[in-house]
């Protein structure tokens, strides 16, 4: 048979790749897999230098004595919170002897900054609800803000269920406030260490306790000591009739 008639002769078809090219195509691939590998740990590493992952905002600061400490713990605690030399300011809790009208909490030192009036109406073995209201700069808006804790309570009070204990113990809550009851265990204030330690020293003050200067506003907790708070601190019991006004 003519040579250009033997089948083995023939060269292989168009488009038909022979071992050798299968080869060099598996070769390629790999090659082009490692590339395109290496081009994405290349990204994920600059989006990490130029995204740093966001810090936990989650803070562990909190203002005012834990559940089941002794008082006397509490009031050297707050007591040791005062000592310093810095001059900038921190917040502070401010805890009274006796609950106060919202009239009573002016008259503060100079350059101590009222941030929050607090108030929880005590009623006798009856939980009520504690209230932060934020305080403008001003006698004025401090004296209202007995007031501006009871609309506070008649907006929570839109979504209690009629005849609940919830619901009655609002009621009562938000008439005794805005009849100017001595509701106020405390306030949250912003001063430096020397101020602070001069309010401390006032009659009817019963703790100051100031936080780190590091702290950050709106991220730490408050919770008072109530001037008739249980020893050691404990939730107040809520067991009582809630009276009618």
């Amino acid at each position: 048979m003519p040579a250009d008639h033997d089948p083995a002769a023939r060269p292989p078809a168009e488009g038909r790749a022979g071992p050798g090219s299968a080869a060099r195509r598996d070769r390629l691939r790999a090659l082009g897999f490692a590339a395109a590998a290496a081009v994405f740990a290349a990204t994920v590493v600059a989006l990490g230098i130029a995204n740093p992952p966001v810090p936990d905002s989650i803070s562990t600061d909190r203002l005012g004595p834990e559940t089941g400490e002794p008082i006397a713990h509490y009031l050297d605690r707050a007591r040791d919170s005062l000592t310093g030399a810095d001059t900038g300011d921190r917040w502070a809790l401010v805890s009274f002897t006796d609950y106060r009208t919202a009239a009573a909490l002016t008259g503060l030192p100079d350059g101590v900054r009222v941030s929050q009036a607090l108030y929880q109406v005590p009623l006798p073995r009856v939980a009520t609800p504690l209230v932060a209201v934020q305080v403008p700069a001003g006698a004025t808006a401090l004296s209202r803000s007995g007031t501006d804790a009871a609309w506070q309570l008649t907006d929570r009070r839109r979504y209690t269920a009629d005849g609940t204990r919830g619901a009655q113990v609002l009621d009562v809550s938000i008439a005794r406030l805005r009849a100017g009851c001595a509701c106020s265990p405390g306030l949250v204030v912003r001063a430096p260490l020397s101020r602070l330690r001069e309010l401390a020293e006032r009659p009817g003050i019963r703790a100051i306790q100031a936080l780190p200067a590091d702290a950050v506003a709106g991220r730490f907790a408050v919770a008072p000591l109530l001037p008739d708070s249980a020893d050691p601190v404990a939730p107040p019991p809520d067991d009582g009739p809630v009276p009618a006004g």
